[in-house]
Parts: C-alpha cells; structure tokens; sequence
C-alpha cells in the first residue's frame, strides 16, 4: 500500500536520514543548570540570523508566544492583535490563564491589517482602562492562508506602536516562508520587533522546537518563564539538533513548497465547485468547497481514504499544506486525486436530480 501524501501541516515533517545522524552525534550537556552546547549554538545562530542580541530556545511556539506576551506585559495589560492569529485562535488563551493578559482584536483581509485600522486601538490613559502594551503581528499568517504581510505595512505598523509607545512581538513561526516568498532577509523583517518566535518544527523540518529572540535582558527574563512554565530541559541537545540542522540546510528550499502550493492553487481555481478564497503567497493553501459537493469534513474524510491527507477548517474550508516530505509530483498525483474525487461527486449529485453529495 502506498503511504498517503499527507498535506494536513508542515508540522507533519519526519527528520531525514541525515538530520537523524548529526542528532546522533550531536554534543550535549544539561542546559538548566548551564547551557547544553547544542542549544546554545542553535541560540546563537538563530539570534543572528534575526538580528537579535539573544535566543532562548524552548518546546513550542506557542511557549515562545506566551513568553514573549509576558516579557512585554504585566496581569491586567492589554495587547492588539489580529483576530484570526495564532495567539488569540489556537494556544487555548494561555494569555489569560498564565499571564492575566486581554486582547484588543483587529479583523484584517486573511490576516493582513493595513496601517490605518489601528489608529485609535490604544486605551486612553485612565484608571478605568486596561493599558496598552504591546502589539502583536504574525507572519506568515497561518489562519489567512499563508498570507505574507506586506513589507511596507509592517514597517508603518511596528512605527506607529514604537511611536506611541507599545512594545511589539512577531510570531514569526513560518518567518522564513515570508523570507523565501519576498526576498526580504530574516533580519530585516525582524527589525521591526522587540521580540521575535521562531518555530523550527514547521517549513524547517525539525521534530520539534521554538526560539524566542531579543535582547540579553529580555531573554534573561525569558528564560526565568521558560522555567516557571515547565519548559526547562536538561539534555536538550538532542532536539536541538534537529532545529540547527534545519537552520543550516532547509531554508534555502522552502521556495519549492510554495511552488508546489502554487500547484494546488491552479487545481483549485480550474476545478468546478472549488474556490481560493484568497491568494496564495507561500506553503499554505485554504480551499472552500460548494455546498452542492457537501461539507468540508466528509470530503476530507473521501480523499483520507483515496489517500491524501488534509484538514477541514470550517463547514466549507479544507486546509493543504505543503512541505519538504511532499515532492513535486506527489502534489501531482494530489491535484489529480481531488479533481476525480469532485467530479465523481458532483456527477453523483447530479444523478440524483439535485438531491445532494453521497457522502
């Protein structure tokens, strides 16, 4: 039986033959009492690359995320944020548990704010408000469909919250999708922020791991949280590896990721019944699929079983992901597959004289 092509994440991604041996091999020490050798080269290397004084290495984004809220903000504090973002959308609303922290939410275009929607967001300075303190932007926006936020948008952003006085925090979890997507180095879209995620475990291909990356002083406090919210790691080396490898050898190719999405946003828009509701700027593709075809789960659940993997969203929203386990021409066979897929349903449907999808 043939493995299925799976395009439900980057996230899914196993580690290659050769990542596997530079783990292997890789020197370790206890990186709570010091600093395991590996994780401070990864640190190293990733605050560089960013442009930052420093990194602290850690499980998950969403860690890398909190933490960062928490360095910029005290219990009580307000942060903005786009409506549809990691950090308001999927990491359980540890603001608020963990941090005691609110959010002023700002509906963009799949993701993407324009400059002017934030004029007038910052509380007024009075004892009955929540003060502001940071703003948070993501990028790529995974919610919006892989959406690269413009360059010149970041820019005036970041410049209005640094002139009034916010602080400001980049889920950079797919950064170097952006990075492959526009050209612009890592660096320079980091320079905007105060502090920077970096997730390694996505379009990096490692098995697991986030960076969080500022200043020394920042991090110092960074790394106090990690501990306080159970993310300390003794030999943690071994995962690290697989994030310094990632670093060194997988973000060149990231380009072919998008040009195999670009594939499946052809498919999409030449397919009856199937609709992009947005463009598709790098390795994430969202798919609406027409009532008439039926809902978004049971026609993820019919290409499940024909063998590419995806996730349903919404009613009518599926989910591709591509990624350096997926070649150019399994993306092929996958167009192909959805095309029959829809057809045959959509030929049923007909068949029955309008009575709906089969399945």
């Amino acid at each position: 039986m043939n493995m299925p092509i799976d395009l439900r994440s980057d996230t899914v991604t196993k580690p290659t033959a050769a990542m596997r041996e530079f783990i292997a091999n890789c020197e370790v020490d206890d990186d709570v009492i010091d600093v395991d050798p590996t994780v401070g080269a990864l640190q190293d290397l990733i605050a560089e690359m960013t442009g930052k004084e420093a990194a602290v290495f850690m499980p998950s984004g969403t860690m890398t995320n909190q933490i960062g809220l928490r360095v910029h903000c005290r219990p009580g504090d307000e942060f903005i944020c786009e409506s549809g973002c990691h950090i308001y959308s999927y990491e359980q609303g540890a603001f608020a548990s963990l941090s005691g922290l609110i959010p002023s939410l700002v509906t963009g275009d799949n993701g993407v704010l324009e400059p002017e929607q934030l004029l007038g967001t910052i509380k007024a300075d009075n004892e009955h408000f929540a003060i502001t303190r940071l703003l948070c932007l993501e990028n790529t926006h995974n919610r919006g469909g892989g959406r690269v936020q413009p360059y010149e948008n970041v820019v005036q952003i970041c410049k209005w919250a640094h002139d009034n006085g916010l602080k400001t925090h980049l889920d950079g979890a797919r950064l170097f999708n952006a990075v492959a997507a526009t050209g612009i180095p890592a660096k320079q879209w980091a320079s905007h922020f105060d502090t920077v995620s970096i997730c390694f475990s996505k379009g990096l291909g490692a098995p697991v791991g986030s960076a969080l990356c500022g200043t020394k002083e920042q991090m110092y406090f960074a790394r106090r949280h990690r501990k306080a919210f159970g993310g300390g790691m003794r030999q943690a080396g071994v995962i690290a590896a697989g994030a310094l490898f990632g670093l060194q050898n997988n973000v060149e190719r990231m380009s072919i990721d998008h040009e195999n999405a670009q594939k499946l946003a052809t498919m999409i828009q030449n397919t009856e019944g199937l609709k992009l509701p947005g463009p598709v700027d790098t390795n994430i593709v969202m798919m609406d699929v027409d009532e008439g075809i039926g809902s978004a789960a049971a026609l993820a659940g019919e290409l499940d079983s024909q063998g590419v993997r995806c996730l349903a969203l919404g009613a009518q929203r599926i989910r591709f992901v591509t990624h350096l386990d997926v070649s150019a021409e399994q993306v092929d066979i996958a167009c192909q597959i959805i095309t029959d897929t829809v057809s045959q349903v959509l030929a049923g449907s007909r068949e029955l004289s309008g009575t709906g999808a089969q399945y």
